[in-house]
């Protein structure tokens, strides 16, 4: 994998190098992303400045991207979609590079970013994740682990299942819980993407699902430990997880779709159809956006003017002067 470690064995000079190791350091310390972001974001520009060097001929420095073109960029972008990757893949690198030239441009005086940042990626459908049906996801939280050899693996599994469906929450919030976490009361305290702290109501289920795990497991929970356990009493690995849905999955006869992450958006999507409000579910999801919560709950335009129309007073006033 090609980051800023790497990154010598490629067309890049120097100070370049240097910027980008910089840069991912920064990335680092300021958004606590983890490594495989980190290790990612320092793939795709380092592989942008290689393109623009051997594109434009000599090692890539702050010379070359000045002289950048809008034809350079489409240049790359076009070559990477040659080379098989999707459409959303270099929409992703592209955004990658934009977030360097920015910080590059915050740093060095001569260098102007805004052709990078004007570039436009390629255009790539908005997919949504698929919910599970209310019974298929009752029918996962009942059987998830079953193949595993010991009582305490099988109910760790349930307990994450559980936390993601009956909670909503993201595999890794459900896997950063520590041993504190065991007993659950009425509610957690959730730090998700960006630091950003929310507070999540646990269910009776999930609640009673956590502590029949913490039970069962033989290893010591301490306070400041994981929660969730491997078979050699390590953290559990999110492979661990997906593994367990991908066997609940075949056993159940479900798509492909019901994944991990699945369970997190069929927990939305219900709360939605029983009636839940769309802001109250944004605060539950850790969603900075109520946008990312209608794109992710598949909430079409007229459910949204609904809870407009019964929520805004100038809409209700209008609506009923008429």
């Amino acid at each position: 994998m090609t980051d800023a470690s790497t990154a010598a064995g490629l067309a890049i000079s120097p100070a370049l190098r240097d910027a980008l190791a910089q840069w991912l350091s920064g990335l680092s310390a300021l958004r606590d992303a983890s490594p495989h972001t980190i290790a990612a974001y320092g793939t795709d520009v380092a592989g942008f400045l290689d393109f623009i060097a051997r594109h434009q001929g000599g090692a890539a420095g702050l010379a070359q991207l000045r002289a950048l073109t809008q034809s350079d960029l489409r240049a790359w972008m076009a070559r990477a979609r040659a080379g098989g990757r999707s459409a959303r893949s270099v929409a992703r690198s592209l955004s990658a590079v934009k977030s360097f030239a920015r910080w590059l441009g915050e740093r060095e005086p001569d260098f102007n970013p805004d052709t990078i940042l004007a570039a436009r990626g390629p255009r790539h459908p908005r997919t949504l994740p698929r919910p599970l049906a209310p019974d298929e996801a009752e029918a996962v939280l009942d059987e998830i682990g079953n193949d595993r050899p010991e009582d305490w693996q099988r109910a760790r599994d349930a307990a994450v299942a559980t936390l993601m469906y009956g909670c909503g929450l993201r595999v890794s919030e459900a896997l950063s819980l520590t041993g504190r976490d065991r007993a659950p009361g009425p509610a957690l305290r959730i730090i998700g993407k960006g630091g950003k702290e929310r507070v999540v109501p646990v269910i009776p289920a999930a609640a009673q699902a956590v502590a029949r795990y913490a039970q069962l497991c033989p290893y010591p929970l301490a306070a400041d430990a994981p929660l969730f356990r491997g078979a050699r009493g390590g953290p559990l690995n999110p492979r661990q997880v997906a593994q367990s849905m991908e066997q609940v999955r075949l056993q159940l006869g479900l798509p492909a779709s019901a994944t991990p992450h699945a369970l997190r958006h069929s927990f939305a999507t219900h709360l939605l159809s029983a009636g839940g409000d769309l802001r109250a579910i944004q605060e539950l999801l850790g969603h900075a956006s109520l946008a990312t919560t209608q794109v992710y709950t598949g909430v079409d335009s007229d459910r949204l003017m609904a809870a407009y129309r019964a929520a805004h007073p100038r809409a209700r006033r209008t609506s009923t002067s008429g």
